[in-house]
């Protein structure tokens, strides 16, 4: 097996299944090997677990199997799932050694996962992901975009219950500021992370970038001083679309961005609305064909 990546509880490697024709056929996976030590790692098993062996949607990761067994050195938890030949939106967002993604597709994804969060919200059991990132956006031979791991998800509230109290967990810099002082976690918690991925397709810039001036070093504090509605607003665009991009469709997702990012969590629409809102933006045709007001 060939080690892929790396994850806070364990490793990632690809894997083959051969055929149970005979036929010699074998179809690559993705396995997942979680650290043998602790409890953390067995809770985050049993989530991906409980989750994927139930929920199927096109742009949700399918889990093909799973195991847990004792050996000399702890239990061993292996989860194993279809494999995502073109790695994660965060690869093709910030890493040099792949082309930057075309305008179009951006668009594509971000409405991909957009419907695939709006599944989890809407069903009759709610899932709240609560680690909504771009490296947990994973891309297949066609680039569709697909959720995966789901060992932070959580149940929404029951019974008439307006929120999950948890202990705050995710990831600096995409966790909703309610969720993170009060421990208080709703749909809306999920919201605010597309927020700042929203952002980080239309920039090209991470959500914390340690490397920059002090005064870009956060995304969301950077993009502030361009407000959407000023000239000055195509000058956070990722330079790597070379202007080829549509400034209407730019403008209204940074608007949608906006509101995701809403402080008051009722304020943030819901997945629905933000399908909604992306679905639109596609189909925006530029209001002329020269300078930025490109659309592919």
């Amino acid at each position: 097996m060939n080690k892929i990546g790396e994850g806070g509880f364990g490793s990632v490697y690809k894997g083959f299944l051969r055929s149970p024709d005979g036929d010699g056929a074998r179809t690559p996976v993705a396995i997942k090997k979680l650290n043998q030590k602790g409890m953390q790692g067995h809770k985050q098993w049993q989530a991906e677990v409980q989750f994927l062996a139930v929920f199927e949607h096109p742009n949700l990761v399918k889990l093909l199997g799973y195991c847990a067994k004792d050996s000399e050195r702890g239990i061993e938890r292996l989860l194993v799932y279809e494999f995502m030949p073109n790695k994660s939106l965060e690869d093709h967002l910030f890493s040099r050694a792949h082309p930057a993604l075309p305008w179009r597709l951006r668009l594509q994804i971000a409405l991909g996962v957009a419907r695939g969060l709006a599944y989890l919200h809407g069903g009759e059991v709610q899932v709240i992901y609560r680690d909504f990132k771009a490296s947990n956006v994973l891309l297949d031979q066609e680039f569709r975009p697909k959720l995966s791991d789901f060992g932070l998800a959580r149940e929404g509230p029951t019974a008439g219950r307006t929120h999950v109290t948890t202990a705050v967990v995710g990831t600096y810099g995409y966790a909703a500021p309610d969720y993170i002082e009060t421990g208080h976690l709703t749909t809306k918690s999920d919201v605010w992370s597309f927020g700042v991925v929203l952002y980080e397709i239309l920039t090209g810039r991470r959500s914390l970038e340690r490397n920059h001036p002090s005064n870009e070093r956060k995304l969301l504090d950077w993009v502030r001083q361009f407000p959407v509605d000023t000239k000055k607003f195509i000058m956070i665009m990722d330079p790597k679309l070379k202007g080829v991009f549509s400034l209407d469709a730019a403008r209204r997702i940074a608007k949608l961005a906006d509101k995701c990012l809403s402080k008051n969590p009722k304020e943030r629409p819901t997945m629905n609305e933000v399908v909604e809102c992306l679905e639109s933006a596609m189909q925006m045709e530029p209001k002329n064909r020269g300078g930025n007001n490109l659309q592919m």
